[in-house]
């Protein structure tokens, strides 16, 4: 269209006459209106037309009508706007699209129009009508009523208070600020907090007003905590903290160590700041510094300790009002590393406790409770010392081991199946024993700083394997065949308990005859002692070692091995040849 217009432009530009002036003051006005329609921009037109389903717009500059679906309007609230000759706002979306139509849509002119609204109230910092329509996570979702534009408001900016229950504000219309704006993004972000707050701010001066530094406060209510501090509830109009540094003379990780949620204490005022409206309080200055009697503890030594609060990790006791200390879970007993002081101890008891740490510069005081008792892994080792015998019974098992309680002391012995039987599988010989059977068992190892315990069962019973002790070396000994596979014999020595396992490569010089099939089970055969290895408990046998050892005996004696010549006939074939020659 530009275009077009610049060349009849050119034509007439030249022309003076009156006809000629009035044109070119049409085509001016034509390419102004023109101009003024690009995609992305909000334009107003005109119903001309109005259908079922559609309405029809007039907008000077278009090479068309563009078209509303009615839907569209009725969704908005403004289907009183399709008649003929009302103006609606809408976006200009594509001049042209695939179609050749031109594209518009009323919705989104509305939102930015909106959209407008809301920079305008936010830059003059004024409050806006809304009501809340939806909760989402996080927070709920706010409607601006003059412009039906959404916004996002905060779970922690619903209240001054946390509210477990906001159907009451649902779809209520009530006014909100504006507390961040996205112009990238177009996201809102309000608050109804900052417009209740406004209001009470006020009255909270005045109360802030009533406190000075030095003043005590009587009976207030534990409210909540934080990682900082704790807050208290003063008369149920002011809210005060107590910080971390300033609840007790003793280190205080966290509050929950020694406030409970609806207690009452007495605070003392050590600070008041009217221009944030603070007012900050101490508990541990309205006491002397217990610290200073800690002159009056030893170390080492044992005292009775009151338990004043119990943990997860431990307990806080007191060695005199206002000086408490914390017993660790690590330091409760000997034996058992996951104990917990809830199950140990109750809320007042006395205990004693060793004192194993004074540190003054870090107002630190460390006990233990273990140490008031002997390490039982100490006295195991007086009585029980290796090698010594002891009974128990048995408390856990797992795939390969079996822990034994012992007789008289409150500790748990490691027994691995390997040392539970010298004749079968040590697995198979963990599966006939079952908790609360009780065991005979030797002390193998003890281990007091890791406090530790191995002991054996099979140690106790006499070892099959010393039925070697007067055997050596290349020793012959006879054997009887307890079954054979294609890997080799099993056999057991005579007066031995033990099975040993003679290899396929050991039964025979003679590679044909060292076949295990030969042997059916029963049989008894002389073999020798290959290796023997009392450590290891190690002992291989072999035939084939037994024949060569013959053979080299044979060779020194007859200057042939025994090979096949102590068999039957075995001349036979000589003595027909000197018969032979005879009688020629």
């Amino acid at each position: 269209y530009g275009q077009k217009i610049k060349i009849l432009m050119e034509i007439y530009k030249d022309l003076s006459n009156p006809a000629s002036k009035e044109f070119e003051k049409l085509l001016n006005t034509q390419f102004t209106k023109i101009k003024n329609l690009e995609e992305g921009k909000v334009i107003t037109g005109t119903v001309n037309k109005v259908t079922d389903n559609f309405v029809f717009l007039e907008v000077p500059g278009l090479k068309s009508e563009p078209i509303l679906d009615i839907n569209e309007l009725k969704s908005m609230g403004m289907l009183d706007k399709a008649k003929l000759g009302e103006k609606i706002s809408v976006l200009l979306e594509r001049l042209e699209d695939k179609k050749g139509e031109i594209l518009v849509s009323a919705s989104k002119a509305q939102k930015i129009q909106g959209w407008d609204k809301l920079v305008e109230a936010y830059e003059k910092n004024e409050p806006i009508m809304g009501k809340i329509t939806a909760r989402v996570k996080g927070g709920c979702i706010v409607e601006h009523i003059d412009t039906g534009s959404l916004m996002f408001l905060p779970g922690s900016q619903i209240s001054d208070k946390p509210l477990k229950d906001i159907s009451h504000l649902m779809n209520e219309p009530q006014k909100f600020a504006l507390i961040k704006l996205d112009k990238i993004r177009g996201n809102a972000c309000v608050s109804r907090r900052e417009i209740i707050s406004s209001f009470k701010k006020e009255d909270k001066i005045k109360i802030v007003e009533k406190f000075k530094v030095g003043d005590v406060i009587k009976g207030a209510e534990v409210k909540g905590y934080s990682s900082f501090g704790c807050f208290f509830n003063v008369n149920g109009e002011l809210d005060v903290l107590v910080h971390l540094q300033e609840i007790s003379y003793s280190r205080v990780n966290h509050p929950d160590e020694v406030f409970n949620i609806g207690e009452k204490h007495d605070l003392l005022v050590i600070s008041v700041d009217k221009e944030k409206l603070q007012v900050g309080c101490s508990v541990k200055q309205l006491s002397p510094d217990p610290f200073e009697h800690i002159s009056n503890y030893e170390l080492k030594k044992t005292y009775k300790v009151k338990v004043v609060k119990l943990m997860d990790f431990g307990a806080f006791c007191e060695l005199e009002p206002g000086l408490t200390t914390l017993l660790h879970s690590s330091e409760l007993s000997w034996t058992k590393k996951n104990i917990s002081a809830k199950k140990m101890f109750k809320i007042g008891d006395e205990i004693d406790c060793v004192i194993t740490e004074i540190d003054k510069e870090k107002r630190r005081v460390a006990i233990s409770h273990r140490l008031t008792t002997k390490n039982p892994f100490e006295v195991l080792e007086t009585k029980h010392p290796i090698n010594s015998e002891l009974e128990g019974e048995i408390v856990s098992k797992n795939e390969y081991s079996i822990f034994l309680k012992i007789d008289g002391l409150d500790i748990d012995a490691f027994l691995h199946c390997n040392d539970l039987t010298y004749l079968t599988n040590g697995e198979e010989e963990l599966a006939k024993h079952k908790v609360g059977d009780r065991l005979k068992v030797k002390v193998l190892e003890i281990k007091t700083a890791e406090q530790k315990i191995r002991v054996g069962l099979r140690q106790t019973q006499p070892d099959p394997f010393d039925w070697f002790k007067n055997k050596k070396v290349k020793e012959a000994i006879t054997v009887k065949i307890v079954s054979s596979d294609n890997k080799g014999l099993v056999v057991r020595p005579e007066g031995c308990e033990m099975d040993f396992i003679i290899k396929k490569s050991q039964i025979a010089i003679n590679a044909a005859d060292a076949r295990p099939a030969r042997f059916t089970g029963g049989e008894r055969i002389d073999c020798a002692i290959a290796e023997l290895d009392f450590d290891k408990r190690k002992a291989t046998l072999s035939i084939k070692l037994l024949e060569e050892m013959q053979n080299k005996d044979a060779i020194s004696k007859f200057s042939s091995p025994l090979s096949g010549k102590n068999l039957p006939f075995s001349s036979l074939s000589d003595k027909l040849e000197k018969k032979t020659k005879e009688d020629k």
